[in-house]
């Protein structure tokens, strides 16, 4: 786990500019990527690529569910990627949702109905301690590598703020008094688990 990031900038990586193709179709976490991203790497989305086919997360864990996703692109275009899968774990539910974060009220539910039915189970709880997990696959000259960025924090009795995305108006980080829908994106990628997990995926592309 990283810890004291106050600041966050764009790290600079000294070469060629790098070609990556993001393994994902949701529009919200290409946006939170895009800012942290140096100008020397240009992402690629799979829309980019006229790409809409569904892709397989059938994983048992974070992990598995982020290599899936990469390695399915990269058998599909040959080329350098990453993917990513990111989980609410909540103490009091015994870590769910967890890797099944996306579809927890069921098949062809939408995050609003994900929140609702957390909030629901979480009504009479007093211990409402939760941790955010990103975990990003990367493929990078067909050597797979992974990733891992968290943040702890908390889950709200009800939904605040009109930022963000999934569970975002129902996590407040540690530290903060603000849940992360009620922050400008700018303030959410100095401390967020998707932001940590890139971090390192941008240092070790350095070394490269």
């Amino acid at each position: 786990m990283l810890t004291g990031l106050k600041k966050r900038e764009k790290i600079s990586i000294n070469s060629m500019i790098q070609e990556l193709i993001i393994a994902t179709q949701n529009k919200h976490k290409i946006g939170e990527i895009r800012p942290l991203l140096p100008s020397n790497i240009k992402l690629i989305s799979l829309k980019d690529l006229n790409f809409s086919e569904d892709i397989p997360e059938t994983g048992a864990t974070l992990v598995e569910n982020a290599l899936q996703k990469a390695r399915f692109v990269y058998k599909k275009f040959g080329r350098n990627c990453f993917a990513d899968d990111t989980g609410l774990e909540i103490s009091a539910l015994h870590g769910r949702p967890g890797v099944y974060s996306a579809r927890y009220a069921g098949e062809g539910c939408t995050p609003k109905d994900n929140v609702r039915k957390v909030l629901l189970e979480m009504k009479d709880e007093s211990q409402r301690q939760a941790r955010f997990c990103t975990v990003i696959a990367l493929i990078f000259d067909g050597i797979e590598y992974v990733f891992e960025g968290e943040v702890l924090g908390e889950i709200l009795c009800a939904e605040t703020g009109g930022e963000g995305f999934g569970y975002d108006p129902i996590f407040k980080p540690a530290h903060s008094n603000l849940s992360f829908a009620q922050m400008p994106l700018n303030e959410k990628n100095k401390i967020s688990h998707r932001a940590r997990a890139l971090e390192k995926m941008l240092e070790f592309l350095k070394t490269r």
